[in-house]
């Protein structure tokens, strides 16, 4: 019997250590979002530091976007149209690729392809700071890294989602056109016509505030997730440990994203 009280003792005893070290992980990240955002109000705002993340963040974005979106566009077209020609609403295509994009996957694939390709780089950037102390050297020169380097990242980051979104969904939407259009047949007034009756701002609405919200959430995640690399568990020094965080800082945003999109969905329909 003695044994088994040790056993139990000794799982509650790792659970417990489990729950305080996630709990306080979460506390550290949302002390650091407060204070970048603090950061981001207070003055002295400089543009150039902005100009180069929104370069970074979004210009460098836009290929990938553009092709992403095209083939989402094309793909929702083909698998839609032989979807509604057996109701024979072929002409209702437009409509269903539109809010298909605006509302819903724009945003997310969008903000999953921002995630990999400049989530990452931010995470291990920042990761690379702390591990060289570059980070320590600011706060010895009494710089703050929170206002110096964290606040143009999420100026850039909330700025540069809603953007790309906007440039997935219109590629998308042109994609739908090539596929729908010129392959299929489908009539060119009415995929535009009925593209025009469904969609209403609140279905835009709902795909700008989850493009801000995922925005956020990118730089959030990928900036905290370097930031702290030295208080790693599994330990945070070297390339090893560099990697490791931005793995996880990919796959903490990746599910992110896809939490918060059900949640806003929810709230907002």
């Amino acid at each position: 019997m003695m044994w088994l009280v040790q056993a139990l003792g000794r799982f509650f005893q790792k659970l417990g250590g489990e729950f305080l070290f996630y709990l306080e992980q979460a506390g550290r990240m949302g002390i650091f979002l407060a204070a970048c955002l603090l950061n981001v109000l207070r003055p002295p705002y400089k543009l150039g530091p902005i100009v180069r993340q929104i370069h970074f963040i979004g210009s460098r974005s836009t290929f990938v976007i553009l092709f992403t979106g095209s083939f989402t566009g094309m793909v929702l077209a083909l698998q839609g149209y032989y979807t509604l020609r057996k109701f024979g609403s072929e002409g209702l295509l437009g409509a269903a690729v539109a809010l298909s994009l605006i509302r819903e996957l724009g945003p997310v694939i969008a903000a999953l392809m921002v995630v990999g390709r400049a989530g990452s780089a931010i995470c291990a950037e920042i990761g690379i700071m702390r591990n060289s102390e570059q980070i320590d050297a600011l706060e010895c020169m009494a710089i703050d890294p929170y206002k110096y380097l964290m606040a143009p990242k999420f100026v850039a980051g909330i700025l540069s989602v809603p953007l790309l979104t906007a440039i997935f969904d219109m590629a998308g939407i042109v994609g739908g056109y090539l596929v729908g259009v010129a392959m299929l047949g489908v009539n060119k007034g009415a995929y535009f016509q009925q593209m025009y009756a469904s969609v209403v701002w609140n279905d835009v609405e709902m795909g700008l505030v989850k493009s801000l919200v995922f925005g956020l959430l990118i730089i959030w995640i990928g900036a905290s997730k370097g930031y702290f690399l030295h208080l790693e568990r599994t330990g945070g020094f070297g390339a090893e440990g560099v990697s490791r965080v931005t793995t996880d800082a990919v796959v903490l945003s990746s599910v992110a994203i896809l939490v918060w999109d059900y949640l806003l969905s929810a709230i907002m329909l």
